[in-house]
This record gives structure tokens, sequence and C-alpha cells, in this order.
């Protein structure tokens, strides 16, 4: 089975029934919340790495599902929906839910950012510091500019702590991906979706002055209006 991974490579992975199958090591524990339990799997198969999400009765609910639905199909709507805005996520490869003894259980699959590093690592080992400034608020342009055409598609991410966005470095340049849609929704408007999460960024992020002036710039440069008239 062949896939094209965030970074643009086809890969050849196993069979998802494969991968469902086979064991992992928890890299979120599963935790108790939303009326349920959720936790995700690292699976190493065949020299690759995946990420299984598995739920029991983990919803939410919504004018559409006023009694509940497993967060793993809104976030899997959510993957799609960034993959055909253009932004690099991880390969979505399976998501499923169904009922059992009356109670919702999901199952997600999607492979690992190989080749990225998530801007956490990035600052914690201090990677900062080796690169020239300029290139560093490269990076952070190229994320204003993925994150822009995400809300430019009216959908907000919801939950952008920097362990949530990657960059990696290839041939092409910088790339940058998102992942944990959980809590992304698609909104009316796209200044509704740019605001929230123009105010996340803003607030766990902790750049100086000139990080987030670059991210600024490359955010402007897709949305096209003015940044800090939304905060």
């Amino acid at each position: 089975m062949k896939h094209v991974s965030a970074s643009g490579h086809e890969a050849s992975h196993p069979p998802v029934q494969a991968i469902l199958s086979a064991p992992g090591v928890w890299v979120e524990p599963p935790n108790i919340r939303r009326g349920g339990e959720s936790g995700v799997l690292k699976v190493e198969l065949d020299g690759f790495t995946f990420y299984k999400k598995q739920q029991v009765g983990h919803i939410y609910r919504s004018l559409v599902h006023p009694f509940g639905y497993p967060t793993v199909a809104r976030e899997a709507k959510a993957l799609r929906a960034a993959a055909a805005l253009g932004v690099a996520t991880p390969l979505l490869l399976h998501s499923d839910v169904h009922k059992q003894d009356g109670e919702w259980r999901a199952v997600m699959v999607t492979a690992a950012l190989d080749g990225y590093v998530s801007l956490e690592d990035f600052y914690l080992q201090g990677l900062d510091k080796t690169i020239e400034p300029k290139l560093h608020h490269d990076i952070l342009e190229a994320y204003g500019r993925a994150l822009a055409t995400l809300n430019l598609g009216r959908w907000q991410h919801g939950c952008l702590y920097l362990k949530h966005v990657f960059v990696a470095f290839d041939e092409s340049g910088i790339k940058i991906a998102l992942l944990d849609f959980e809590k992304a929704r698609q909104r009316l408007t796209a200044m509704k979706a740019s605001r929230h999460d123009l105010r996340q960024v803003k607030r766990r992020s902790d750049w100086a002055t000139a990080e987030w002036e670059a991210f600024c710039k490359g955010y402007r440069q897709v949305f096209g209006r003015d940044v800090e008239r939304f905060l």
C-alpha cells in the first residue's frame, strides 16, 4: 500500500490490518475525560512508525450530534480537510467509529512525521541558538503561512502548543506540519478561526517580539490582513 508522507515522499506501508493488530507502546496512556477513555500507542512495524489512537466512550457533543459522537471522527475529518487545503499533517491511514454493547468505540491510525522535529523540542534542544537568526525567523514565517492557510479555509486548530507544530528541512526548503486536530472545528468565518488560533499562538509560544513579528509576517502573506487587529 503506497502513500505520500507529509514530506512529500512516497512510501509503501504495511496493510492497515497488520498495523491494527500489532502491539505497541503507550506514548499517551489512556486518560479518562469526555466521559470515556482515550490513549495513543506507538507501533513499530516493517521499519515504519505509526500512531494508533484508541478510544472508548470518548465523545464530543454538537448540534449535529447532541447525544455525543467519538472525537476520532472529528479529528479524522479535520486531518482530511487540512490536507485538502495543502497543510501538511500526519498521514491518516485509517479511522473507524462504531458502537459495541451500547458504547462508542473508535480507532485512528496515522503515520509518523519522519524527519520532523517539534518546535517544542527545537527550543528544548537549543537548536534556535545554533542557527542564524534569519533561519529561525524563516521557520516561524513558514509556521505563520501554514496556520493562515488552515484558518483561511475556516478551520480552527484549537490546540496550538509548540509540541503540535513540526518543522523539517529538505532540498525544497522549510516544511511545517501540524498535528493533534482533536479539538479542530470549522468556523462560520475565517476571521473567527483566525482570532481563536492566533490568541493561542501568542499566549503559548513565549516568543520575543522579533519572533512574533516573523510569525505574523508569514501569516499576513497568506491571510492578507494585519493579524494584530484580531487580538
